[in-house]
């Protein structure tokens, strides 16, 4: 590790100097700019990137313990200890399966909670009658995004989606502003509040 240092800033400072300063020699230094890389340094390589390979294989979530038996399961011959040192050095850290649903913040008052119109009425005569809105969330490598899509009842397709990474009115407001203008002939839309 310090002929490391040394060998990195040996063209800012002297050799010597910083040999000085880290207490180490300074032919020691240069035997080891000369010496091979050991067996168990090129080992060490070799399998850090297998290990690296399975916790990216696992999305992520694979531990120290569950890294070493896809090793072994590869008929690659190591200790858990190895592998988790392997593991600390490259900072793989294993996050938690589990993930919580987003909190629902906050009570919603009567007046924020619009009418039942359809009345679980879900059969339309023609195109752009009735329209339904669903809110889901999802979970990606960023955080929890939101997704608001309308779909036409008659067709049963999506006519629009819009997403967004906080569960706000504004994203449903804006997302059926957005479909009406698309779609302007409809009749009946329900007034929206943001």
């Amino acid at each position: 590790m310090k002929f490391g240092f040394v060998a990195k800033h040996r063209g800012i400072w002297p050799a010597e100097w910083l040999c000085e300063a880290l207490g180490v020699s300074r032919g020691g230094f240069y035997a080891w700019l000369t010496r091979p890389r050991s067996q168990r340094s090129r080992s060490d390589e070799d399998v850090g990137a297998q290990v690296r390979a399975s916790f990216l294989a696992s999305d992520r979530t694979y531990g120290a313990r569950r890294v070493w038996h896809d090793l072994l399961a590869e008929g690659v011959s190591c200790g858990l200890h190895r592998i988790e040192r392997l593991m600390r050095l490259q900072a793989l850290r294993a996050r938690p399966r589990r993930r919580r649903l987003p909190q629902d913040l906050g009570e919603r008052q009567a007046t924020t909670v619009a009418a039942n119109v359809l009345d679980r009425s879900f059969e339309a005569a023609a195109p752009n009658r009735k329209w339904i809105a669903h809110f889901t969330y999802v979970w990606t490598a960023e955080g929890w995004l939101y997704v608001a899509a309308v779909v036409d009842l008659f067709s049963r397709r999506v006519v629009g989606w819009s997403m967004s990474t906080a569960m706000t009115a504004q994203l449903s407001v804006r997302h059926a502003s957005r479909c009406c203008c698309i779609y302007p002939g409809l009749r009946g839309m329900a007034k929206l509040r943001a």
